[in-house]
């Protein structure tokens, strides 16, 4: 992989000198982009998620993507794994060959757009070439990615219809789904952490709207388990549409579109290294999938589990957290109720820190963690200051790394 075909000297140095002009522009280049592109092209709704449109965070993961291919321009490889991560989320929303077109010309619309004379007709005909490249990169990835979807056993592309078999509610705001193909026919395993994307259509709504669900219980079963959180509106954030639809509206017996298992961030199964699993509040539903595989499948491995919540009656699937003999499951409740503390029901009060995490788990552990976005700043932080090794450390995250590290 690499982008030096077709791409002259001067075309690399182009593209590279209009790094710092991506640093700082970056974002209101993206920004203009996805409202003109949803303008003349409002059929692509259908795809993008409006929600992270609305709050910024898919403007922001663009714009960290562009600037990092600029930077590497001449040296595409070693973007490779942002570019397997966001391949992955393409193929669950059933992104194609002839929506890269689109994206292209409505990215150089808003870098000239917002450059003005600084964007020279030089500037837009090196990024139109560059573009090139790097769509041509995410085509032949995600072309590889669908027909190996397609292979497995059970395995298909596009959207299938799946059953609500059982719907149980976990907590006040997390509810689980157990999906069964409607056709009958086998579904094809998935890697311990990986998710589903759901279509939902909804009655009154002119989109449809995308959304992605890790999967919360070990493969290997007839049905796929999603675990969601009702994301109730908070100040000026919304409530969630998909959520509080399937919440409030979904019931057992309806049909769900649903793309076949994605992502790149799973269990690796082939260290013995103990393994550490921390979430934060619905952050645990990846790392449940893991830590089930692991106790059905690795019952040998050390395993040490923990779990943040705001307290119990947001504390969802909890008995299944529970480790038995061999690892030890930890609760730390941020604001424990009377029940919690009548019931001595958690570990430690207030939040993990990192003298407390040097105390309970053991420094040599491949360390996996999900959860809100100050949560995972604050574990990452953490475990850099104990100086864990970056290969030991494993987090799915929306958004610049960067921001993680700040």
């Amino acid at each position: 992989m690499t982008s030096k075909v077709g791409l002259d000297q001067r075309t690399v140095d182009i593209i590279k000198s209009t790094v710092p002009v991506l640093a700082e522009h970056g974002e209101a280049i993206t920004k203009h982009f996805y409202q003109k592109m949803f303008k003349d092209h409002p059929e692509l709704k259908n795809i993008f998620n409006q929600t992270h449109q609305k709050v910024g965070d898919q403007p922001k993961a663009l714009a960290d993507t562009v600037y990092a291919a600029a930077q590497h321009i001449d040296q595409l490889e070693k973007i490779l794994p942002r570019v397997k991560e966001i391949a992955h989320k393409h193929r669950s929303l059933n992104v194609k060959p002839e929506h890269y077109p689109i994206v292209g010309e409505y990215l150089l619309i808003a870098i000239k757009d917002v450059l003005g004379e600084n964007a020279t007709d030089e500037i837009i005909e090196a990024w139109g070439e560059a573009y090139g490249i790097i769509a041509d990169v995410f085509i032949q990835v995600e072309d590889g990615m669908y027909k190996e979807t397609a292979m497995q056993e059970g395995g298909w592309t596009g959207f299938r219809n799946f059953s609500v078999m059982k719907k149980v509610k976990e907590s006040d705001v997390i509810t689980s789904f157990y999906l069964k193909p409607a056709d009958g026919e086998a579904i094809p395993s998935y890697l311990p952490g990986q998710y589903l994307t759901i279509k939902a259509q909804i009655e009154g709504d002119n989109y449809d709207h995308l959304r992605q669900y890790s999967l919360s219980d070990a493969p290997g079963k007839d049905y796929y388990r999603i675990s969601v959180k009702r994301e109730d509106s908070l100040e000026e954030k919304p409530a969630g549409v998909v959520s509080t639809w399937l919440h409030q509206e979904v019931q057992e017996g309806d049909l769900l579109p649903v793309s076949a298992p994605a992502g790149d961030f799973h269990l690796d199964l082939s260290t013995k290294r103990p393994l550490v699993l921390m979430s934060g509040g619905v952050g645990f539903t990846p790392l449940l999938s893991m830590l089930n595989t692991v106790k059905e499948n690795h019952p040998e491995r050390d395993i040490y589990f923990i779990h943040a919540a705001r307290n119990g009656s947001v504390h969802a699937l909890k008995e299944e957290m529970v480790l038995g003999g061999h690892g030890k499951t930890m609760f730390i409740y941020e604001n424990p109720n009377s029940n919690d503390l009548q019931e001595k029901a958690y570990d430690k009060g207030g939040y993990i820190d990192l003298e407390w995490l040097k105390r309970s788990v053991p420094h040599e552990s491949e360390f996996y963690f999900c959860g809100p976005k100050g949560f995972m700043k604050a574990i990452y932080q953490s475990l850099r200051q104990w100086e864990v090794p970056e290969s030991q450390i494993h987090f799915e995250f929306f958004g610049p790394k960067g921001s993680l590290e700040a």
